[in-house]
């Protein structure tokens, strides 16, 4: 699903956003799991023209062609390389990718029906700038969209990882994004949204089912190196000590504890509509 390559100037960090096809497995292949309820959730009718915002590897945008019958999709990511990756990955008339700004969306006013954004919003420096940007391509009346981990909560790839870092080195806990992204909890996540002018604004949780066919399934794409946690792991801990953690990760995965069978990712999203423009 889209990414979080939004983040300009927001990293902390190890963070990277650089290929597509090491994002693809650590997040994007859950991510398009909650764009599927996301968009079942929005019901916006068919032939409408959409932007998915930060849209990293696609996810979102190949949702959109899946699901809702766009006439057009515009993805835009400020990371080249994930833009590139979503080109060669989606290939359909409808759809078209740009490097570009959440802050600055290259579209004109009203220009679009529905603007979305998936695992974004925590990681742009200004969440109500980034929705403001929004609503101006936005058509009155039309959708304002977004998603994000419920990195504290639900979010059971991350919380694991965390958790466990957070054991071994404490600095870890400075990095754990449950701390550094209060935004991504239903409540908080309401406010830029209100901010930015949007009305009817609803926030709810959603959780979908994952299963990890083993061990090695959920920890390989940490090593990665995208995103926080993967670009803190192998290069911020011991080696010692993240053999040490592997192994223990191990025992407890043949036990069905952790990395292993069913769980549950939670997501937390939020829709608003846009009003006339000032």
């Amino acid at each position: 699903m889209p990414s979080p390559a939004a983040s300009e100037g927001a990293a902390v960090g190890t963070e990277v956003w650089a290929s597509g096809a090491a994002y693809e497995p650590y997040v994007g292949r859950w991510s398009r799991l909650v764009a599927s309820e996301f968009l079942r959730w929005l019901a916006i009718r068919d032939g409408a023209r959409w932007v998915d915002v930060g849209c990293g590897t696609g996810a979102v945008a190949q949702a959109i062609l899946r699901q809702a019958e766009p006439s057009e999709v515009v993805g835009i990511d400020p990371s080249a390389a994930y833009v590139e990756y979503a080109q060669a990955h989606i290939i359909d008339p409808r759809a078209r990718f740009e490097v570009g700004s959440a802050s600055a969306l290259p579209l004109d006013d009203a220009q679009v029906d529905a603007a979305v954004t998936g695992l974004v919003l925590n990681f742009v420096p200004d969440a109500v700038q980034a929705l403001a940007e929004m609503v101006r391509t936005t058509r009155p009346g039309g959708t304002v969209g977004a998603y994000v981990w419920d990195y504290a909560g639900q979010m059971q790839l991350m919380r694991q990882f965390w958790d466990a870092a957070g054991a071994l080195d404490p600095r870890a806990r400075e990095l754990d994004e449950g701390v550094r992204f209060p935004l991504c909890r239903p409540e908080p996540l309401q406010a830029p949204f209100t901010g930015a002018g949007l009305a009817d604004v609803q926030v709810r949780p959603v959780d979908v089912p994952t299963r990890f066919r083993d061990f090695d399934d959920y920890w390989t794409p940490f090593l990665g190196g995208q995103a926080p946690a993967p670009g803190y792991g192998p290069t911020d801990v011991s080696v010692g000590s993240f053999s040490r953690s592997s192994g223990e990760w191990r025992a407890e995965a043949a036990a069905g504890e952790v990395g292993h069978g069913d769980q549950c990712f939670g997501a937390v999203v939020a829709v608003g509509a846009a009003g006339e423009q000032p």
